[in-house]
């Protein structure tokens, strides 16, 4: 019995330390929002707030699924259609600190190879059509359109289970290679990524 509150002291504390590795693994909200729609923003967890992406290889040559993504005003767009050109195909959320780091690279990043790579970002709010026109507003994106993924259909088919996961395809619609966390998409070792879809005879 003299050891009872010892055990539940020790107890307490690696609960607070568990509880506290869950917060900073977690995502910052960089835009201001009520604390309680954070957890309902989506279904999919954020990355550490950092740009140390990981590149995996492993589903190579997996063909681009075919999901219907669309705009704020209800415009319809297939992910399969896309095939003819690399696409390197974003998802991202509002409330996602490393996915607000990237937007504006990637923004830069599709005028740099616009008309050899088409930079789709998609959202994986919930309350996308409420949350991201806004968002797009406020950042003056100048390539980037503001596509919606309210059901989350590409978290769940890229099954990654993090934001943001981006994933580069080929010309004929096959997988070069995804990025699982933040990446910085301004860097000479993503560059080189994107030239093994858009110039792979290089």
């Amino acid at each position: 019995m003299e050891f009872a509150p010892l055990s539940l002291s020790f107890f307490k504390s690696s609960l607070t330390l568990v509880l506290s590795a869950a917060v900073l693994a977690g995502c910052s909200k960089q835009e201001p929002a009520q604390p309680q729609e954070q957890p309902s923003a989506s279904s999919v967890p954020a990355a550490p707030e950092t740009l140390a992406g990981v590149v995996d290889r492993s589903h190579a040559g997996e063909l681009m699924p075919a999901i219907n993504v669309v705009d704020p005003v209800g415009k319809t767009l297939n992910t399969a259609a896309l095939s003819g050109q690399p696409v390197l195909l974003n998802l991202w959320a509002t409330w996602c600190a490393p996915c607000i780091k990237e937007m504006p690279m990637l923004d830069a990043l599709a005028g740099e190879y616009q008309g050899r790579l088409r930079v789709i970002t998609v959202s994986q709010d919930l309350q996308g059509k409420k949350l991201v026109p806004p968002f797009f507003a406020k950042e003056k994106f100048k390539h980037l359109q503001p596509w919606l993924d309210p059901d989350t259909k590409l978290s769940t088919k890229f099954g990654d289970g993090v934001l943001p996961t981006t994933v580069l395809y080929d010309s004929s619609g096959s997988e070069v290679a995804r990025v699982v966390g933040g990446y910085d998409w301004s860097s000479p070792e993503a560059r080189a990524l994107v030239d093994e879809a858009v110039d792979p005879g290089d």
